[in-house]
């Protein structure tokens, strides 16, 4: 305890942090302003673990019960940390260790053959299915929302983000669309109804293929929108339009020559595609060992730095890149008050065990797009220089001509999707 004392006397300077060790003893950090965080630690052998491995140990030992919030909650707790230390940043020589041996390894964390895809995605997205009702949209959109001030709601967000991503993606009706990735069909299914375009959706969990389709039939436009159970690799049809919506942070540093490779294959000549991904803005990193463990293995948020070589060396063309910063600290952050709000309900789906896990991974998402360094970016690709027009005003007017779509098809019952 006494070197972690020593670290953390060190480290923080803002906020009120609050120690108790195993021991009894109380020791305090920080100039006493802003977040205010009172932790126990349960045992020695933790407290060693939070000193050695603080990326990993901070969210094993809440999960576990070994770290506990006397004061405060988990989002505090990670706020006060980001802030002052950074999510993925060591906090001695010990934990630097195992920082940098991650970043040698990260290659090999993120080796995702389609095999090893499909667990990972299974892993996450086929979860118990009432669970995401309990804290997403009525249209289960999963990925961050668009935000043109915060005081909309998040039904609200998620449908200035579908229309945002189709004005970019210029449609009209027949066009082919690819949604790689396509999770429970929302993206497809308001493309399709707004547009009368035709969308294939891609996805490998299991449990999205079954709703998604249950929802395009649902919907009565199952003729014009469907979804397969299929890796993006092995997809050979011909496409005007592909987009994928949250799905590239589980493609893997590996694969990302594949991945723009087979976009530009499936892409045709006058064809355009839009890639919305979680980036991060500090350079190329390591995925926290805690989040690849428990919540996204596989996975990697990555850099433009690494992004953008690999759409050129696939020989398309960048034609608009847009960054939303704030736009997925919101997102989280309507997600978590949801989650927290029916608590009660998930304890029943899991356990307190899966609830604190859960509880983690969305606070500290929350912080790290507030404070850590990542934000979302959509890439628009065309193999043609003149495939879009010449000013972005296009997306305006586009917008201006697709309804929001604040009442989608809702999920239909799990015995219906089945």
């Amino acid at each position: 305890m006494f070197i972690l004392d020593t670290m953390l006397k060190r480290l923080v300077k803002k906020g009120a942090l609050t120690i108790i060790d195993p021991d009894g003893r109380v020791h305090t950090y920080g100039d006493g302003q802003g977040f205010v965080s009172t932790l126990r630690i349960t045992d020695k052998a933790t407290a060693w673990k939070l000193l050695t491995n603080p990326e990993l140990e901070v969210g094993e030992a809440f999960m576990d019960g070994r770290l506990v919030i006397e004061k405060g909650d988990v989002y505090d707790m990670i706020a006060l940390f980001i802030q002052n230390i950074g999510w993925s940043t060591n906090i001695g020589p010990l934990s630097s260790i195992g920082s940098t041996a991650r970043k040698v390894g990260r290659r090999l964390a993120q080796y995702n053959p389609a095999g090893r895809s499909k667990n990972n995605v299974a892993h996450h997205y086929d979860l118990k299915d009432e669970l995401f009702d309990l804290f997403l949209d009525e249209d289960r959109q999963y990925s961050c929302a668009y935000f043109p001030s915060t005081d909309v709601t998040l039904e609200e967000a998620q449908a200035y983000k579908k229309r945002h991503i189709a004005a970019k993606l210029l449609l009209k009706p027949g066009v082919k669309v690819l949604d790689i990735g396509s999770g429970w069909g929302g993206m497809g299914l308001y493309i399709s109804n707004v547009t009368k375009a035709d969308v294939t959706g891609i996805t490998l969990s299991e449990e999205q293929h079954k709703v998604s389709n249950a929802r395009a039939a649902a919907a009565g436009i199952a003729d014009r929108v469907r979804f397969d159970l299929i890796d993006y690799r092995k997809v050979t049809q011909k496409f005007d339009r592909i987009v994928s919506v949250g799905m590239f942070e589980h493609v893997g540093l590996n694969h990302f020559d594949a991945y723009f490779r087979k976009i530009a294959e499936l892409l045709n000549d006058d064809g355009v595609g839009l890639v919305h991904a979680i980036g991060r803005s500090d350079g190329p990193g390591a995925t926290n060992p805690w989040i690849q463990k428990y919540i996204f293995p596989g996975g990697y948020s990555p850099a433009l730095s690494e992004v953008l070589p690999a759409i050129e060396r696939a020989g398309l063309i960048v034609t608009d890149i847009e960054i939303l910063r704030i736009h997925y600290a919101e997102t989280l952050k309507h997600w978590r008050i949801r989650f927290n709000h029916n608590r009660e309900q998930i304890r029943a789906l899991y356990d307190d065990r899966f609830c604190r896990m859960w509880e983690m991974y969305l606070a500290a998402s929350e912080a790290t797009f507030r404070w850590g360094g990542h934000m979302v970016f959509q890439i628009q690709v065309a193999k043609s220089i003149d495939a879009v027009p010449l000013t972005r005003d296009y997306i305006g007017e586009a917008e201006k001509g697709l309804p929001l779509d604040l009442k989608p098809v809702p999920a239909p019952a799990r015995e219906a999707a089945e």
